[in-house]
């Protein structure tokens, strides 16, 4: 929607009073009743059915009947309220042309009463080209309801505190003067974006420079997610500057890894085909001297030296913290040592258990040593060969014993055993009640009142005569 801004200086305070009245309903609202919207403007002297005709002439509002008669505000009526309080103040005076359009806002040049010029940024999330904002960036975080005004008034925020933070820190950004609702107010760049651009007097140095945020910004525990040429201004001194940063993330990010190598295959790519950079040269260089390919020039997530203060904590960016993985680690760690330590003693319980058995028949057999001597030499000279062979039937029959319970033990755990013994019960069920259902039947409930219990008690009253 074309942000017209002659409309404004026609608006009246009762305008505006509705306009907010709209905007707090739409907290727990999705369209906002009339009646709501004239009981929260509270005007002096009514009217405000007649003020949200004119609203809807100018297209500030949107009027729904679908379910019930009420009212949403469009995205010019959100423009309006922004710029509004900005104008209150004294922020900005006037309104310029449009000097930019992304795929999630729309960015103008405005002006403050000294004549400084700079920009401000409306973004605009729900448009076609970028709906999947609910999957791609985490805004909401743990809420599950949202309209596509609050989501562009979170990413404002978001972006704000980025860019004011990077700007403390001495990165290349622009400087961020205030903000409000959707709206964002920075410092006009002088330049212009890197994908305009067709030839550089050191393309090299500017190469360089651009690795070099990506990898500083990595080093503070942040990541851009978009660091391509669209987002790159340079100018004519062919000095660098960073823009748009509401899709940043920390580097305890899950998918941090991949977000970095993406953005620095960006910058490879866009100066080898634009302005035909090669880098096997310093390949073959880092090959011979470590023996690794692109050591020496292209950048790793996994090398590169965190600082000590980390914006992605002070700025609550997307992923996990630091101290978050920290604790995890430790979690895992004990865990396993427990696991371990777990494992030994069962293994020592099992080893002592077995040795304590193999000295148990050893004591057996002495002991059955010891009464074959007790007995008289001529008795156990005879009696020898049958002793001997009583004691081997009597080895085997406990052998086969010992394997007959092992098999019922075996097969009372199979689940085949315990489906056949199931089935028994239920035979030895049915033969007692002598295969008959049980005396409750369906038709004894539907009876009661009706004349089966009437009959029954006549009956009764005659067997007693």
């Amino acid at each position: 929607m074309k942000l017209d801004v002659d409309v404004l200086r026609y608006l009246s305070k009762d305008d505006f009073r509705v306009l907010t009245a709209v905007e707090m309903g739409m907290r727990n609202h999705e369209i906002v009743p009339a009646e709501l919207i004239d009981r929260i403007a509270a005007l002096k002297h009514g009217g405000t059915y007649k003020v949200l005709k004119n609203l809807l002439k100018h297209k500030l509002l949107h009027h729904d009947s679908s379910k019930y008669d009420g009212f949403r505000l469009t995205y010019l009526g959100y423009d309006f309220l922004a710029i509004k309080t900005l104008v209150n103040r004294g922020v900005i005076s006037s309104v310029g042309r449009q000097i930019g359009v992304g795929k999630e806002s729309d960015i103008f040049e405005v002006a403050k009463e000294d004549g400084t010029v700079l920009a401000m940024k409306l973004h605009r999330l729900g448009r076609v080209s970028f709906r999947a904002v609910k999957s791609k960036r985490d805004y909401l975080r743990h809420r599950s309801s949202y309209n596509w005004l609050y989501l562009s008034r979170l990413a404002a925020l978001k972006e704000f505190a980025f860019m004011k933070a990077l700007e403390e820190h001495g990165f290349p950004v622009p400087n961020a003067v205030d903000c409000n609702r959707h709206c964002v107010v920075m410092s006009l760049v002088q330049g212009y974006p890197l994908v305009q651009v067709k030839e550089l007097q050191n393309p090299d140095t500017v190469f360089e420079t651009i690795i070099s945020l990506v990898v500083r910004m990595a080093e503070h525990g942040l990541i851009h997610c978009d660091f391509n040429e669209f987002n790159i201004m340079i100018d004519d001194n062919e000095s660098v500057t960073m823009i748009d940063f509401p899709q940043m993330v920390s580097v305890s990010h899950r998918n941090a890894q991949m977000y970095f190598d993406r953005d620095v295959e960006c910058i490879f790519k866009f100066f080898s085909k634009r302005f035909n950079l090669s880098f096997e040269e310093n390949t073959e260089e880092s090959d011979a001297s470590d023996g690794d390919s692109d050591a020496g020039v292209r950048p790793r997530f996994s090398e590169i030296s965190k600082v000590t203060g980390f914006l992605d904590k002070e700025l609550a960016a997307s992923g996990f913290t630091r101290k978050d993985q920290d604790d995890i680690e430790k979690f895992t760690e004990g865990d396993l040592e427990k696991d371990l330590s777990s494992d030994e003693e069962e293994t020592e319980t099992a080893s002592n258990d077995a040795n304590a058995k193999h000295l148990d028949s050893l004591c057996l057999v002495d002991q059955q040593e010891q009464t074959v001597t007790c007995d008289e030499k001529g008795e156990a000279e005879k009696n020898q060969q049958f002793a001997e062979a009583g004691q081997s039937n009597e080895i085997e029959t406990q052998d086969a014993s010992k394997k007959e319970e092992d098999k019922e033990i075996e097969d009372e755990d199979s689940p085949e055993f315990t489906k056949s013994l199931s089935k028994q019960r239920r035979r030895a069920i049915a033969a007692v009640h002598g295969g008959r259902k049980t005396s409750l039947s369906r038709n004894s409930y539907k009876d009661k009142g009706g004349k089966s219990s009437h009959n029954s008690k006549l009956q009764k009253q005659l067997c007693s005569w």
